[in-house]
């Protein structure tokens, strides 16, 4: 027997309660609680009707195959992907809305078509719309299929008839089940229509591309659990005005998280960037720019960062970050004035990253501080130099992570002095030909290395 009950549902969050509230008490958002009505199911299950039990066996017992892994057509992809595709897996793709989404996904989907089956279920566009853009990026597969279908049922049904390699839900948002009364889009829907979706990718071993909506504030919309569900989470973010994007790696079951590809928008669809460094660095030898190498996943890139110190007119002065924590900020502005007796709180500062990336590698503090006291003297630092290193509270530079690769990326962009921490000889050894490493050890050795008149 089964009977129909009224709950409450966060639209924001996915909690419930049997009473609606203005406000949700789990995450504080006004006006997201929603009325759905769910159907109560009975909690008894004959034992006859489980199949297949199973039994808990040990480690020695359990037979391990290396993933075989299938490419997407794009070497930036498989990248972020951890190599390529894994069959059976269930991938989450998310981005700002006229980003370039469904794009970049029919560009792999045509790749993809010319050596795997492959169907694309598109929910919110009709099959002419889908035409006029896989000719802009004149695509030349015809084994792709297209099927333009809002009703689950009827896409699980297409999806096992098809039995693709590869199949895409564009998007998760826009797909109902009528068996449920809430309306496409609210939490109940993404998370059964998801759950639907995974069991059926995994039964059938079927490799799984789900693109979901953002919210405001850039987070995925619908329920946490959708994120949970899926074996990978990757978020594709860019200005709408610059016209590059870049794909980032926040979870991923088969390979490294944080890794990042790079692509750049032309009339003809995504290409690939084959130097990224080139992208966010100008080489150039003017006050207040320095250059720093930071690591996204096991990548290296070179990043400008660019200071403005002027006097302020106001009585707090302005701190302003684009791509840098502010909090960073503050604290390497606190170092300078502790153990340098350089009086920062006198004028505003502006820091800036080359292309506005994003930097979340602490390594970039001695080139913040550098590029800070290079605008306040306004004196060039000395010229094709990189800064790396971790600024602690005693001005001291301390050790960075993967120091090797970064020093490895200086070599390669023919960048000629590289200011390090501390290193092992053996490091230092090793590169003594290609570059010359200025070890330091504090904040002043770095100033009176690049900034001396």
């Amino acid at each position: 027997m089964s009977s129909k009950l009224s709950t409450f549902i966060c639209q924001n969050c996915g909690s419930e309660t049997s009473q609606y509230f203005g406000k949700c008490l789990n995450c504080n958002s006004w006006n997201s609680i929603v009325e759905e009505i769910k159907i109560k199911r009975s909690k008894y299950q004959d034992p006859k009707d489980i199949k297949n039990s199973k039994k808990s066996i040990p480690f020695n017992e359990i037979s391990s195959k290396k993933i075989s892994r299938f490419t997407s057509g794009f070497k930036e992809i498989d990248r972020v992907l951890g190599g390529g595709i894994v069959p059976g897996s269930v991938v989450l793709l998310g981005g700002e809305p006229g980003i370039g989404k469904s794009t970049i996904v029919l560009q792999s989907a045509g790749k993809i078509s010319l050596n795997e089956k492959v169907l694309y279920v598109t929910a919110e566009e009709s099959l002419e719309q889908v035409k006029i853009r896989w000719e802009r990026l004149n695509q030349n597969s015809n084994e792709l299929k297209i099927f333009a279908e809002t009703n689950l049922t009827l896409i699980m049904e297409e999806i096992k008839s098809v039995n693709p390699s590869f199949a895409i839900i564009d998007s998760i948002q826009a797909i109902h089940n009528h068996e449920m009364e809430s309306s496409p889009g609210s939490v109940s829907q993404v998370r059964a229509c998801s759950s639907e979706l995974q069991n059926l990718a995994k039964n059938n071993n079927i490799a799984l591309l789900i693109i979901g909506h953002v919210t405001k504030d850039g987070a995925l919309a619908g329920p946490k659990t959708l994120e949970h569900l899926v074996d990978v989470v990757i978020n594709f973010e860019g200005d709408k005005v610059s016209s590059h994007r870049l794909l980032r790696s926040i979870k991923n079951r088969f390979g490294s998280t944080f890794e990042i590809g790079i692509f750049e928008m032309l009339e003809k669809g995504l290409v690939e960037v084959k130097n990224p460094s080139s992208i966010f660095t100008n080489k150039e030898n003017i006050s207040g720019v320095t250059t720093t190498i930071t690591n996204e996943g096991s990548r290296p890139f070179a990043v400008d960062i660019q200071a403005l110190v002027n006097k302020t007119f106001y009585s707090n002065p302005r701190r302003t970050t684009t791509g840098i924590s502010i909090n960073r900020l503050h604290q390497i502005l606190a170092v300078i004035e502790k153990h340098l007796g350089i009086k920062l709180s006198e004028f505003d500062c502006y820091i800036a990253t080359g292309g506005g990336f994003e930097i979340n590698d602490p390594s970039s503090d001695l080139g913040v501080a550098i590029s800070i006291l290079s605008s306040l003297k306004n004196l060039p630092p000395l010229a094709s130099t990189s800064f790396i290193g971790e600024l602690g509270l005693s001005g001291q530079v301390r050790k960075s992570n993967n120091l090797r690769t970064k020093i490895e990326e200086a070599v390669r962009m023919g960048i000629k002095n590289i200011v390090v921490p501390k290193l092992e000889e053996e490091l230092n050894n090793n590169f003594q030909n290609l570059i010359n490493i200025k070890e330091i050890s504090n904040i002043k050795e770095a100033v009176d290395y690049s900034l001396s008149e």
